[in-house]
Parts: C-alpha cells; sequence; structure tokens
C-alpha cells in the first residue's frame, strides 16, 4: 500500500463536528418546500411522484450529514443507484430534478468531517450511483464530463475546508506552545532569582555565626520562605516547560513597567494606566503575566481598534487575586477582532490558564473593545 494511500485511510475525523445548528433546519424546510413546488409546477418533470418523494424522503439526512457522513453518504446515493437500476430495468425515463442539488452537500460533509476510511468507502459509493445515474440519463460526453467535475468540486471544497480547518488548529497550539516555552523561561528565572537568595542567604548565617548568634536563625527564616516560594515555582515550571532551549537572565517586566506602554508609539490612541493595590508583593510570574497580557492587549488595540483616541489599562490587586482590564473606546466593533488579531489572544488565554486564572475577550460596554483578566496571587503548583 502507497504512503499517500495509507496516510488517508489513517486520517481520523475532525474533533468537535457541529450536531445541528438552525441553518440545518433552515436547509432542510427550503429543500423540502422547493422538492414540493418543483414536483408540482414543472409540468416536464418526468415521474413526478418518485421524484418528490425522493428529495423530500432523503433530505432529513442532511441534518446528520456532519455527524454520520458515510452514512448519509450511503443511503442517499444507495438509494438513488438502487432507482436507476429500476428505472434501467423498466426502460423508464430517468430523473431530473433540480433540487437534488443538495446531494452535493453530502459529499462535501463526507471529505470536511468523515475520517479516511470513510472518505474512502464513500468515495466508491457516490462514483458507482454516479456511473449509474450517467448511464440512464446519457446525453453526451460534454455533460459528463461537467456533472464529473461539478462532483469533483464538493469533494475538493470539503477536503479545502478540512485543511485549512487543520492548518488554523496547528497553528494555535503552536501558539499555545510558545506561550507555555515563554512562561517556563520566566519562570525559570524566577527560580534562579530565588536560589541565588537562598544560597546568599545561608553564606551569610554561616559567616556570621561565631559573632552574631541570632544570624543563623534569621537566614533560616529567609531561606524557608524563599524554599517555599522556589518549590511552587519550580513545579508551575516543570508543568508547563516544553522547550529545552536555553533562557536567558534578563529581568522580566512587571507592573511596575506598565508605563512603557504609554510611550511605546508616538502615533495612534494613548495609553493611560492605573494601578489600585499593592503590587510590590506579586509572584514574579504573575506581575509578569500582568504586563504580557496588558502589552498584547494595547497591541491588539493600536492595530485593530477604529477611532480609538484612549487605551485604559486598569490594575486592581486585593487580598487573593489580581485583575487586569484593557479597554479601548474605538468603534463597536462589528466582527471579532481576536480573528483577525492573528493567535495573541490565544497566548493571553493559554498564559492565564497555566498561572490558575482567566482571560476573556469581548465587546466594551458601548464602544470598542475590551480584555479582561484575572490571576491568583499564589503561582498554582
Amino acid at each position: 500500500m502507497s504512503t499517500p494511500l495509507r496516510s488517508l485511510l489513517q486520517e481520523p475525523r475532525p474533533p468537535s463536528a457541529p450536531v445541528r445548528v438552525w441553518r440545518d433546519w433552515a436547509l432542510l424546510a427550503v429543500v423540502t418546500v422547493g422538492g414540493v413546488l418543483e414536483g408540482v409546477l414543472r409540468e416536464d418533470l418526468p415521474l413526478p411522484g418518485l421524484s418528490v418523494l425522493l428529495t423530500v424522503g432523503l433530505a432529513p439526512l442532511l441534518l446528520w450529514r456532519r455527524t454520520h457522513p458515510l452514512a448519509a453518504v450511503a443511503t442517499s446515493f444507495g438509494v438513488v443507484a438502487v432507482v436507476d437500476v429500476g428505472l434501467i430495468a423498466s426502460d423508464a425515463p430517468a430523473l431530473d430534478v433540480y433540487t437534488m442539488l443538495y446531494f452535493l452537500m453530502l459529499p462535501y460533509a463526507l471529505f470536511r468531517w468523515g475520517s479516511g476510511r470513510e472518505a474512502v468507502a464513500g468515495l466508491a459509493i457516490i462514483l458507482v450511483a454516479a456511473t449509474l445515474g450517467f448511464f440512464v440519463s446519457w446525453t453526451g460526453i460534454a455533460d459528463a464530463i461537467g456533472g464529473l467535475a461539478v462532483l469533483m468540486s464538493a469533494f475538493a471544497l470539503g477536503w479545502a475546508a478540512r485543511s485549512q480547518h487543520g492548518a488554523r488548529e496547528r497553528r494555535l497550539e503552536q501558539a499555545k506552545s510558545e506561550e507555555r516555552v515563554l512562561l517556563a523561561r520566566e519562570l525559570h528565572d524566577t527560580v534562579a532569582h530565588h536560589v541565588s537568595a537562598i544560597a546568599v542567604q545561608a553564606q551569610a548565617g554561616r559567616a556570621l555565626a561565631a559573632t552574631h548568634p541570632s544570624s543563623p536563625l534569621e537566614a533560616l527564616e529567609v531561606i524557608e520562605v524563599e524554599a517555599s516560594r522556589t518549590l511552587a515555582e519550580m513545579r508551575a515550571m516543570v508543568r508547563v516547560l516544553r522547550n529545552e532551549a536555553p533562557v536567558d537572565y534578563a529581568p522580566q517586566p512587571g507592573v511596575a513597567d506598565l508605563e512603557r506602554l504609554s510611550g511605546a508609539s508616538p502615533a495612534g490612541p494613548r495609553v493611560q494606566v492605573s494601578v489600585d493595590g499593592d503590587v510590590t508583593s506579586l509572584p514574579a510570574a504573575i506581575d509578569a503575566a500582568v504586563f504580557r497580557i496588558a502589552q498584547e492587549a494595547v497591541t491588539n488595540a493600536r492595530r485593530h481598534a477604529r477611532n480609538a483616541t484612549v487605551i485604559d489599562v486598569c490594575v486592581d490587586v486585593d487580598e487573593s487575586t489580581v485583575t487586569l482590564v484593557v479597554r479601548d473606546d474605538g468603534d463597536p466593533a462589528a466582527a471579532d477582532p481576536a480573528h483577525e488579531a492573528g493567535f495573541g489572544l490565544t497566548g493571553m488565554v493559554e498564559r492565564a490558564l497555566l498561572l490558575g486564572g482567566a482571560c476573556r475577550a469581548g465587546p466594551g460596554a458601548g464602544r470598542g473593545w475590551a480584555v479582561s483578566a484575572t490571576l491568583p496571587l499564589e503561582v498554582p503548583a
């Protein structure tokens, strides 16, 4: 078996196929009404009773075209193939129902939502039914080539949509992975800082033990605090680490550095930063995460907010959490700018989740767009 065919047969179903949405019911209603009207109004329709029965009777299969693509294809094209065999045996005229063009949605769904094995099996069924159809209603080689081209177009569109969706999912996973690596590097720097502090305190306690008997006890207290922080952040780093690339030991920006954002660009809307609460005791990982999320949100607002004049960055620290809100006063968003902004929002959400918090984005109250994140004051182990 060739490698491409083996790869196709091993292709799994895409995850999270929509079951049924309101558009499916609307499509079913349109097909049903269209089939009935065609049967009533078309005077040149051969076998009108059988034509309407097939058109309307097989239309409900559209509701299962995503969740059971092979079953929908096998049932619809199988029934049509059996009818064609009967027409050939009885020398009856071929069916010619325009409404049955909805059948093209079934091979599209087969290649969009089916597994590789289902696609191969469904393709065989469709080709058998198409061959019988050409035999029953042969009108020339040009029409046969045109019909085959339309059928192949449905296959190609389904596979193209599947490939595009898969590529976007892979880019999303890559963005999440890159965010994990960045967070792990920042945690690595934090752990290195705590370990250095532990070593310094231990050396100081040992050096002063002879002249200041209380110094070792004070050093042990500091070491205990630093060791607890180190252990928690080391566990967090191990949990998110996905890359063994070397890291930099440069200090990570935090809430105290948010003022940089106001002068990051001389053009565009101005950035206003307000901080409420004690930010000096924030864990390094949380402190850096607040800055990174705010930086990405401000960058997106500057790029995509229409007619915005101000971007507000608000940080509020209470006893257990730190809350960040970034909002602009641009025009009300008519569409989701997260898609236009690439995968920045994905990275923000991933970083917040890894630190035990949450991040969300949506239209602001009245105007603009708002990004809000809530993070705990303790890094989860």
